[in-house]
């Protein structure tokens, strides 16, 4: 029998295995995946990385792979800290968002709050990671 603690963890793993799910799922619809490859700042626009689409596409299979992994066991640790890299790698696309809101409209969440929730959602795959 798991004790509140493990309860608690269990179900975390749920939640933010379900959310990244989703919002990998969100890539590859085809309005959000169009507004999330505008998200991506010029610097990320070299001709030696791949384009703006495929890294849409690469992003979401990342998500859904780190949330999946959130939930078996033997891949929970690896999981946890590859959506921290996720979550970091992603930023700058999300902070240029927060820079033109007249461009991405509810995209565009405010730098500071952004930074903070993103700060909460690597300590939650963190902790869901152990």
């Amino acid at each position: 029998m798991m004790d509140a603690a493990e309860t608690a963890q269990w179900v975390l793993r749920i939640v933010l295995a379900l959310a990244f799910i989703a919002m990998g799922v969100g890539h590859f619809v085809a309005a959000p995946a169009r507004a999330m490859a505008a998200m991506i700042p010029q610097a990320f626009r070299k001709s030696w990385m791949p384009s703006r689409s495929a890294l849409v596409t690469i992003t979401g299979l990342c998500e859904i792979a780190g949330g999946l992994g959130l939930l078996w066991e033997p891949t929970r640790f690896a999981a946890g800290i590859a959506l921290v890299v996720f979550l970091i790698a992603v930023f700058p696309a999300n902070a240029h968002a927060a820079k033109h809101p007249e461009r991405f409209g509810k995209a565009a969440i405010p730098f500071w709050p952004r930074f903070f929730a993103q700060l909460v959602l690597i300590a939650l795959c963190l902790l869901a990671a152990i």
